[in-house]
């Protein structure tokens, strides 16, 4: 039985389960339908024609986990954020830990998506959190709208902003042979309100996981979140990141994504603007070696005047990797005075590694400011003999030359503690140690 028909089977013992009376129960089984009928991406569609998942679907994964390992503070405390405090919602094999999560209720709602289910001041959100425009039209998206039992539910009041960062942290255990995991967050910051998250998916084990995630964020006028994605997992360890981003007039959204580490990473990044003034950026530093495989595919649409947005990835692709970037960018025919930049930048330090980079611009509107662009190459090898001139050693030097390339990428990052913490999975990434931060 491949995972298409696992799933299909398993739904229906699901469904079977599922209350008729809950609010989402007829989403979940229309989002099912739309997943049988497409049925998981392939190669011969064009935004999946550098990734497969054809591996993927041959492991027998277990869709719902039998039972949750318990995890001690001790074995996961180096997955956190540690220079500083921060409230924290973590999950193990899609299960919430009460015994590893802090939160709050102290002036905003840091809580579990079933909880927000059932209160009444949510109901608005209900039909927005299962996305249903966007799940029709990602089939990966549809099957974590039908199998998604729980996740993050972050809600920001007006004018209120969360003493301290909220990490997310998803953990696999390795209790099932193989297990796959479909979580699902929702993050809403009303007017005026601002917001700091780390989101980090990691596994604790040698057996193969899959997790399809989704993430929608809602930016009222004037809001400000800056999202950090941490990927440093296990090399048996494979992520479907789906986001969707809706902002508001004067919101300023900064998603950043760190990359170094899994077996084969997805991220659907989709930025979507719905007003004036708004300011959407993206950034995202890639470090692989090995088999690692990781496929960025980002989406802007300027749908309002006067708006801008930023995109800047670097990679750096050793041994037998692939990289693949993909960005879009949309302006519709009202969005005057939109200024839109796109950057994608690699260094190939293997013969045997490979990227893949497609920037795309779609312009409806004639007085905009756009541009885009990529680079492919290898280390300056004048810039690399001088610092050996200076009494460097090759390796260090290799990592230095690494680090300034990535430098415009940390620059931007606003807790200072998660940038040093980066710092550190960068050196530890290229096999160096260096006596300071950038």
């Amino acid at each position: 039985m491949d995972l298409k028909d696992k799933l299909i089977s398993s739904f229906m013992a699901f469904e079977n389960k599922i209350d008729v009376e809950h609010p989402v129960h007829d989403i979940r089984s229309e989002a099912f339908k739309n997943f049988e009928e497409k049925g998981f991406p392939t190669k011969k569609e064009e935004a999946w024609k550098y990734t497969s998942l054809k591996s993927l679907q041959k492991i027998d994964f277990s869709i719902f986990p039998k039972e949750v390992n318990a995890l001690e503070n001790k074995q996961v405390k180096k997955y956190f954020l540690q220079e500083i405090d921060t409230y924290k919602i973590v999950f193990v094999d899609g299960i919430y830990s009460s015994f590893l999560s802090e939160t709050t209720h102290d002036g905003v709602d840091i809580c579990l998506m079933s909880a927000a289910l059932t209160k009444p001041m949510y109901k608005q959100y209900i039909d927005v959190y299962f996305n249903k425009v966007a799940s029709k039209e990602d089939s990966l998206t549809t099957l974590n709208t039908a199998f998604s039992r729980e996740g993050a539910f972050i809600y920001i009041p007006k004018n209120k902003m969360p003493k301290k960062p909220v990490e997310i942290v998803h953990f696999s255990t390795g209790n099932e042979a193989s297990l796959m995991i479909q979580p699902r967050n929702l993050i809403i910051a009303e007017e005026n309100a601002e917001l700091q998250v780390i989101e980090r998916h990691q596994s604790l084990t040698t057996n193969e996981v899959l997790t399809n995630a989704v993430t929608e964020i809602f930016a009222a006028e004037n809001a400000i979140i800056d999202y950090y994605k941490i990927q440093n997992d296990a090399k048996t360890a494979s992520l479907i990141d789906n986001t969707y981003i809706n902002q508001k007039s004067n919101s300023v959204v900064k998603v950043h994504t760190f990359s170094f580490g899994g077996k084969l990473t997805r991220n659907n990044l989709n930025f979507y603007q719905n007003g004036e003034h708004i300011d959407s950026t993206m950034k995202g530093i890639t470090i692989l070696g090995d088999k690692q495989h990781v496929d960025h595919h980002t989406l802007v649409h300027h749908i309002e005047p006067n708006c801008e947005s930023h995109q800047d990835y670097k990679g750096v692709y050793g041994e037998n990797s692939t990289g693949v970037f993909n960005g879009k960018i949309i302006v519709d025919k009202i969005a005057q005075k939109t200024n839109a930049f796109q950057q994608n930048n690699n260094i190939l330090i293997s013969d045997k590694a490979t990227i893949n980079t497609k920037p795309q611009l779609e312009i409806f509107a004639d007085d905009v400011k756009c541009s885009h662009g990529c680079t492919i190459g290898q280390l300056d090898e004048d810039a690399l003999f001088y610092l050996q001139s200076r009494g460097i050693p090759k390796k260090e030097a290799r990592a230095l030359l690494m680090y300034a390339f990535a430098n415009n990428v940390l620059e931007s990052v606003r807790i200072s503690e998660l940038k040093t913490s980066i710092n550190r999975l960068i050196a530890e990434k290229l096999g160096v140690r260096l006596g300071f931060d950038l």
